[in-house]
């Protein structure tokens, strides 16, 4: 019950990524043994009594483990297949994002309360806040950032003149009436 389990995923990409990596590795580690290089100790170098020597046993493994992913999880397969744990963990950068976003964009930072009522109410307003931006995002295809450049300049007006009131809408670019229409539809998820 309180066991963890590792989950492994391997990708054609990820290989030829770690492979370069490697070789760069291996690269900058010869430099070093050779002397061309005197910064600090690379990886795949072993000191020994005679001088740097390439770790030809650690290059190995790590090329035999190219391409591998491994994730430690303690949520049971039961719970949580494999396939799950592995497409949760390539969507957690959208969690990320939207803790870069809430401090950023939502202005969550700094938190100037005391008490636990008004950090709770502070906080509510940033996740409400959040919600909203996603949904925007969702709706819109656009950053939030984006929406907000392009619509913060619209304004209406309104005027009282001889007891009539008049109000006047912004005027709309096809690119603005665009992105409103979109934020009118239904959430796709829905």
């Amino acid at each position: 019950r309180n066991s963890w389990r590792a989950v492994w995923s391997y990708s054609a990409k990820r290989f030829a990524r770690d492979n370069k990596t490697l070789t760069a590795q291996e690269n900058r580690a010869r430099a070093a043994i050779e002397g061309d290089k005197p910064a600090r100790t690379p990886r795949f170098v072993k000191t020994q009594t005679d001088g740097l020597v390439l770790d030809e046993a650690a290059l190995a493994r790590a090329r035999r483990l190219a391409g591998l992913k491994g994730l430690v999880t303690n949520i049971p397969a039961t719970v949580l297949p494999a396939a799950e744990v592995i497409s949760s963990y390539a969507d957690l950068w959208h969690v990320e994002h939207s803790f870069r976003m809430s401090k950023s964009d939502l202005r969550a930072r700094p938190l100037f309360a005391r008490r636990r009522d008004s950090i709770e109410a502070h906080l509510t307003i940033v996740f409400t806040a959040l919600a909203i931006g996603r949904t925007v995002q969702d709706r819109t295809g656009l950053s939030l950032r984006r929406v907000l450049r392009q619509l913060r300049p619209l304004r209406s007006a309104t005027i009282q003149a001889n007891g009539a009131i008049q109000t006047l809408p912004p005027a709309l670019r096809d690119d603005e009436q665009a992105v409103l229409d979109d934020l009118k539809q239904a959430s796709p998820r829905h």
